[in-house]
């Protein structure tokens, strides 16, 4: 990292926490990186968080904890946070600064890039259009994800996600030969346990020479967890962008990011909004999860799928409640389901694509698709349906067509929804299989599906050459 104005200051007014006071001085600037050194010759890294006339607020990579105060030096860089970036950086694993972690060597980097980006002009932007092909069936049949969305996963503590969030990183592709794809992964706050089993998904995967993975514990520095989306995203936007790749960013657990803003608002003493979190809270997610999009003129897109896990199971918390305001959709990961042995365990009703009819249909995934979804989600909120009533009036008060939606609501979690963690469906087979459930079905019953659809794909017809 290149100095562009160096300042120095000797006086440190007080720490706390993972924070240091020093006097302030002209043209200190926010989000400045700064070099701590202490009495014991080494040399820290941080940030300038806030800034008034008389106080410049540190916060210092590794903490402050043990710091003699009235022995360290403090130098003011004149720029921002900025990671080395190069194409080498597929296929490795690197810390929540970008620095390898996996045993090999430094990357030469091709370029220094500022963490938190460039916002990209609304006027330039493209409306996401295409599919992308995660291999799991509830995801791409029913709430497909489209190249410049942003889909987030909502789970809950005991949850499956972490399993999910690698699956989706070993199997995520864009349909097509001719393209080039790339996955940025971003473990946010996980716990040893955690880094391990995602390091070694990675390394079982065939794939992951297209995967730049950011690993980022509990054990590390709060502020560490601040950066680790953005070093995340300034990677994808690297690839997207230079080398138009379609890059794929899943980031877990946003709840361990928000945690972090809240812990560091708290040592700043600001005003707390909802159950504490910093009232700005909406507007530093917004920074993160807009920064996923496409852009006139250039092949490239950047897509995210962060994953976080609601407090108490309830979506109307501010971290989820404040990132549905601005994705395009959620995933919602189910109790009960999980509790049925259902892997992955997504709660079909509450779960939404705001974009997936942009992103299906004929020359994207299958011209039946978006129909297919349609009649499928009608029939399975049916068979919910007569599951609570049944409970009431009993199975056998039910019509024999009543009993159909029932066994086709139990058919479509067994087989549509549940699959295997290392199992991959194309989006034809995801398909397949959900015509075979809708073919126990009535036909006439079909009524979300034309007839010309159901000619060309029903299996009653299709074993007959489509007449």
């Amino acid at each position: 990292m290149t100095s562009l104005s160096v300042k120095e200051v000797r006086k440190a007014l007080s720490a706390k926490g993972s924070l240091l006071f020093v006097e302030a001085i002209p043209g200190i600037q926010y989000n400045e990186v700064v070099e701590v050194d202490l009495s014991s010759g080494e040399t820290r890294l941080g940030q300038v968080i806030d800034v008034s006339k008389e106080v410049a607020v540190i916060q210092v990579f590794g903490g402050v904890g043990e710091i003699d105060v009235k022995s360290v030096a403090v130098r003011f860089k004149g720029e921002t946070l900025k990671i080395p970036v190069s194409l080498d950086m597929l296929g490795r694993t690197f810390d929540g600064l970008a620095r390898p972690i996996d045993g090999k060597p430094e990357i030469v980097p091709e370029e220094w890039l500022d963490i938190n980006g460039a916002p990209m002009n609304p006027a330039e932007r493209t409306p996401p259009s295409e599919f992308i092909e995660t291999g799991i069936s509830a995801i791409d049949g029913l709430y497909s994800i489209v190249r410049g969305q942003k889909l987030p996963i909502f789970s809950g503590s005991g949850l499956p996600h972490n399993r999910i969030a690698a699956q989706i990183v070993r199997q995520a592709r864009v349909k097509g030969k001719e393209e080039r794809f790339a996955v940025v992964f971003a473990a946010i706050g996980v716990t040893y346990e955690e880094a391990n089993f995602f390091m070694e998904s990675l390394k079982k995967a065939g794939s992951v020479e297209n995967v730049v993975s950011f690993i980022n514990t509990a054990a590390s520095p709060v502020i560490e967890r601040i950066a680790i989306p953005r070093v995340a995203l300034t990677t994808a936007e690297f690839l997207a962008w230079k080398y138009g790749m379609h890059v794929l960013v899943v980031m877990t657990d946003m709840t361990n990011y928000c945690e972090a803003l809240r812990e560091l608002s708290a040592a700043r003493e600001e005003v707390p909004g909802r159950r504490g979190y910093p009232g700005y809270m909406y507007t530093d997610l917004a920074t993160i999860y807009e920064r996923a999009g496409r852009i006139k003129g250039m092949t490239g897109s950047v897509t995210q799928m962060p994953i976080l896990t609601m407090p108490n199971d309830d979506i109307t918390h501010p971290i989820p409640d404040l990132t549905g305001y601005i994705t395009e959709g959620q995933i919602v990961l189910s109790r009960d389901m999980h509790r049925k042995g259902v892997y992955p365990p997504i709660d079909i009703l509450l779960s939404l694509s705001r974009l997936m009819k942009d992103g299906v249909g004929p020359g994207k995934t299958r011209d039946d698709h978006y129909q297919v979804f349609m009649q499928l989600i009608a029939a399975y909120t049916e068979g919910q349906y007569l599951r609570e009533l049944s409970a009431i009036i009993g199975t056998e008060s039910l019509s024999e067509v009543d009993k159909k939606y029932l066994r086709f609501a139990d058919l479509f979690e067994r087989k549509f929804v549940n699959q295997g963690e290392y199992e991959r469906r194309t989006i034809e087979e995801t398909l397949d299989i959900g015509w075979e459930l809708l073919a126990t079905l009535p036909e006439e019953d079909l009524k979300l599906i034309s007839t010309d659809i159901i000619r060309k794909y029903h299996p009653r017809y299709r074993s007959k050459g489509g007449t």
